[in-house]
Order: structure tokens, then C-alpha cells, then sequence
């Protein structure tokens, strides 16, 4: 009788929670039982360890084995217990000291020859690993940057379970190289951690320029709301006919947010690493991420869930990012009213039978759609076909309380002639607009260093109204269209938020007349007096 035990973590959510695994031998009729909750994936690990065991030179037990995963409540899933599994057969059948198994926590999935391969959402579970107490993990090679990550811990990465055996042994580490391949096209091994066809994280192609701001022609009050949104991480919503450069302009807004703060570089990482959306051969992920769905997106995939244990969704996946969500009101109007919640808290719940998960959602949300069906409605030239009641059906399908929770909003004119033949004539580029974005929410910052916030729209309005005021007589014009019933409660705090990035823009101590008014015309469209074309640097 043999009995050995090990570590490894399993994945709730975008969070992981250490497991421990057991093997244990009994004299008896040979066979391999796996309990603990496994699912389908997990369960076939019995066949995978049993074969990379006898091929890296070791001798498979032939006894009753039974390899248990505690807690046995939570549901484990995928291949990262393969290497734990392993090991702890080994310290049961004596090939290895059980006692040197017990303060790793192991992470990795085996090949049918032993080899290691790369598995999805390494980084937090290492991060539950240091937050568990232990010093010491185990991954694939090609994952042993991205656990590097985490601090104050010891990261050994394998290449085959021949080299961690020798490892654990003492023994001289063979020198394991990597398959050869004929064919210069995609590696293998990285093939595991992406998922095909999400298009999420994915670099831009060699020689490929980054999105500038300066192609866009015209469109100066849609470049001074992309930059207010920026400034103060203020949802968007653009609405225009077809070809007036919406997306355009929506696929340009995340090059102006500044770069991700080391926390939350890692948070994001972590989120990709579960998704399978890491760009590969980059285990941090330094920019706010980008994600667009198309409009035939679920509820589910927008906000998280799926059978089983619920998944990170696009909301999650834009964390401290950019959602963009163009033809908006194509959406299904379940998806896009689940929206709600994570828009207001920055986090999103998402409730199965399986498991209540929490997963972060504080992104910035960029919405464009057109006007009515055809989209025409509202052109210089006319010519919309659309019945009256077709565009206020179509136009309905954001509801209200929807767009109650977006900041600015703005009619996105086509371009004229002359503005597309002089497009190259005195347009900003992304990088100018991008420093003042960031010295403007250096600005915020430093205002809010003594509190969890960091920019304007997560700010409570209760806090700025009675912390920091704006000028005497500033919000006059914001509170008359409150008691005339334009501005809800929640408006009028969004107002107030745009208001302060609009000070912070204009370098400003605290907004004034002026900012206030811009802050309503943003949001509603209505002229205050107030020029929109450009913002004070």
C-alpha cells in the first residue's frame, strides 16, 4: 500500500482554488478510478498519465489506484491536473519521495510521449497558489513567463515529465529537446492556449500601422468626444448613417487610454490566460484590450456564463478596456439590457446552478448604430424609406435606462468633400491626443489619491457633489433640466463626471459655467452656446 499527495488548481470563474490530489494503491485487481468531481476532460487523464508515465521510462503500478481531488465539492475541469496526477502515482508507487511533492502545486497537461504541454489560465492559478501560501509551482516550460508574473514565487518550468522526474529525484535532468518541425507554420504547442476564431488579443500583422487618429478626416466633435471619453473613461455612443465613420473612429479609441497599470496588467492577463486569448509569445498583456462583438451575440457570451461552470464573457474580457459593440441596436435586447449591472458596479455576477461567480467588468463601453433601418433618417440629402413607426421601433431597441448610464452622445455627421481631400492637413495624431489624455487623468489621480478612485465616471455623485464642488453657480443649467424632467438623478451625476474631465482637460481647478455646459450638450445633444469643435489642451 502506497499513498502520496500533491497540488494543483482548479478554475472557478476568472479565480482559482488549490486542490489537492491523492493517489493511492491498494493490492487488488489493477485499475485507475479518478473521483472528486472531474469532468469529462479531466476523467480522460487517466489514459494520457498512464501513457506518459510508461514512456518517460517509469513502470506504471499494477495495482488498484485511486486518485482523489479535494475538495471534492468544486468541479474541476480541463487537462492542467495531468502533471499533478502524475507525480502523485509516482510518489505512491515510490519512484519519487512523497515528501517532496507536498509544498508544490503543479500545473500542466501530458502528451501520450511525456511531454508537457501549455495549458490555458496559468497565471491566476499561480496567483491562488501565492495567495494559499505556497513558494513553489511547477508549469510547462512555455508558461513559465507568464507564472513569472506573480511574485515571491519559485517557478519551474518542465519540459517533459522524464525532466521533472529527475528533477524530484535528483537525478541528472536529461536534456529534453523540442519536437522538430518540418513546416514553418503554427506551433502546436501554442495551439492550446487559443481559442480558434475569437480574433480577441490577436497582434497586428508585421508591418501593420496602429489605428491613428490622424486618418480620420473631419469628424472634429466626434475626436473631442473620443477624447473627453478617454480622458474620464466615459461610455460613448455614436449614431450616424452608414460610411460617416463610426467604427472608424470606436477602433481608434483604445490607443488613446494610457497603458495599463502593473495590478491591473495583471488582472487583464489573468482574464485572457482562463479565455485562451493571449496574444502568443506575450505572457503580459500591457495595452486595454479591444473587444467587438458581432451583433449576433448572446447574452451568455457578452456578459459570461455557458453549460457548467460560467466563463468569462466580452464584458470581462474588455476589463479596463474597450467594448465596442457597433450596429447596437442589432443586439438582442436581452444582451444588451444585461449591461446594465456591469456598467454601474464594474463587475458583473453571474448566477448558474453549478456556482454564483463574480468576474470584473470596469470597461468602457463604445456603442454605434444607425439612426433607422436604412439609415438614412436625418441625412443632409434625405432619401430614408423607413415608415415612422419602423424608426421608432428600431431607435427603441436601446432602451432608456440602457442610455441613461452613457455619458455622451453624439450625432456623427458624414464627411464633405473638402473634409476627405484635407484629411492629411492638421489632424491630430493618436499619440498628441494621448498625452493629454494622460495628463488628465494624472490630474484625477492626484485628486482622488486617498480614495479607491482613479478617474472621473467612478466616482460616486453624492462624492463630488459634496467633496469637490464645482463653481458657485456652475450647475444652474444641469439642475433646471433635472426639474424639467431632461436629466434624470443618475444624469445629472454623469453630468457632473464629464464636467471634471472636461476641467481636467482644460486644466481647470474645478469645472466651471462653460464645462458644465459642455458636459450637458455632450449628453444631449442640445447647443448650450458652448463650442464642441475642440477642447483646450
Amino acid at each position: 500500500m502506497g499513498f502520496a499527495r500533491t497540488c494543483s488548481v482548479a478554475l472557478v470563474g476568472v479565480e482559482g482554488v488549490v486542490v489537492e490530489v491523492q493517489a493511492d494503491l491498494e493490492v487488488g485487481v489493477a485499475a485507475f478510478t479518478l473521483i472528486g468531481l472531474p469532468d469529462k476532460s479531466l476523467s480522460e487523464s487517466r489514459d494520457r498519465v498512464r501513457a506518459a508515465i510508461v514512456n518517460s521510462g517509469a513502470e506504471w503500478p499494477q495495482k488498484k489506484l485511486t486518485v482523489g481531488l479535494s475538495p471534492a465539492a468544486v468541479p474541476k475541469s480541463g487537462s492542467g491536473f495531468d502533471l499533478a496526477i502524475a507525480t502523485a502515482v509516482l510518489g505512491a508507487a515510490d519512484r519519487i519521495d512523497p515528501r517532496v511533492l507536498l509544498d508544490i502545486v503543479m500545473v500542466g497537461e501530458l502528451g501520450l510521449d511525456g511531454r508537457v504541454r501549455p495549458v490555458r489560465g496559468v497565471l491566476p492559478a499561480v496567483l491562488a497558489a501565492a495567495d494559499a501560501g505556497y513558494e513553489q509551482v511547477v508549469v510547462p516550460e512555455r508558461n513559465a513567463a507568464e507564472a513569472a508574473l506573480v511574485p515571491g514565487i519559485s517557478v519551474l518550468g518542465v519540459r517533459s515529465l522524464r525532466q521533472l522526474i529527475a528533477v524530484l529525484t535528483d537525478e541528472p535532468v536529461p536534456d529534453e529537446e523540442e519536437a522538430d518541425r518540418e513546416h514553418t507554420g503554427p506551433d502546436p504547442f501554442l495551439a492550446a492556449l487559443a481559442l480558434p476564431g475569437t480574433g480577441l488579443g490577436a497582434p497586428l500583422a508585421a508591418g501593420e500601422p496602429e489605428p491613428d487618429l490622424a486618418d480620420v478626416a473631419g469628424q472634429h466633435q466626434a475626436r473631442t468626444a473620443l477624447e473627453v471619453a478617454a480622458a474620464g473613461n466615459h461610455h460613448i455612443f455614436l449614431k450616424g448613417p452608414p460610411g460617416a465613420g463610426k467604427t472608424l473612429l470606436a477602433e481608434r479609441l483604445p490607443g488613446l487610454l494610457p497603458p495599463l497599470t502593473p495590478k491591473q496588467a495583471l488582472e487583464v492577463t489573468a482574464i485572457h490566460s482562463i479565455a485562451g486569448t493571449l496574444p502568443p509569445g506575450q505572457p503580459l498583456v500591457g495595452r486595454p484590450p479591444y473587444c467587438a462583438p458581432h451583433h449576433s451575440a448572446t447574452m451568455a457570451s457578452l456578459v459570461g456564463g455557458g453549460t457548467g461552470m460560467p466563463k468569462p464573457g466580452a464584458v470581462s474580457l474588455a476589463h479596463h478596456g474597450v467594448l465596442f459593440l457597433d450596429e447596437a441596436a442589432e443586439f438582442a435586447s436581452k444582451a444588451l439590457e444585461a449591461l446594465r449591472q456591469p456598467l454601474e458596479s464594474g463587475h458583473v455576477v453571474v448566477a448558474r446552478a453549478a456556482a454564483m461567480l463574480r468576474m470584473p467588468a470596469r470597461f468602457l463601453m463604445a456603442l454605434a448604430a444607425n439612426p433607422c433601418p436604412c439609415g438614412r433618417y436625418g441625412a443632409r440629402d434625405g432619401g430614408c424609406e423607413c415608415r415612422p413607426s419602423a424608426i421608432r421601433n428600431y431607435q427603441a431597441r436601446l432602451s432608456g435606462p440602457l442610455m441613461d448610464r452613457v455619458d455622451l452622445r453624439l450625432t456623427v455627421e458624414p464627411v464633405t468633400r473638402a473634409e476627405l481631400l484635407q484629411q492629411h492637413t492638421g489632424a491630430e495624431s493618436t499619440a498628441t491626443v494621448a498625452a493629454r489624455v494622460a495628463a488628465a487623468r494624472e490630474r484625477a489621480a492626484t485628486r482622488y489619491a486617498d480614495t479607491p478612485w482613479t478617474t472621473n465616471s467612478q466616482v460616486p455623485g453624492h462624492e463630488l457633489r459634496t467633496r469637490w464642488h464645482p463653481a458657485p453657480g456652475a450647475l444652474r443649467t444641469a439642475e433646471d433640466d433635472l426639474e424639467r424632467g431632461l436629466l434624470t438623478a443618475r444624469g445629472l451625476d454623469r453630468v457632473l463626471r464629464v464636467a471634471w474631465t472636461l476641467a481636467d482637460l482644460a486644466e481647470h481647478d474645478r469645472p466651471t459655467a462653460d464645462d458644465v455646459a459642455h458636459a450637458l450638450e455632450l449628453r444631449t445633444g442640445i447647443r448650450r452656446g458652448v463650442p464642441l469643435e475642440s477642447t483646450p489642451a
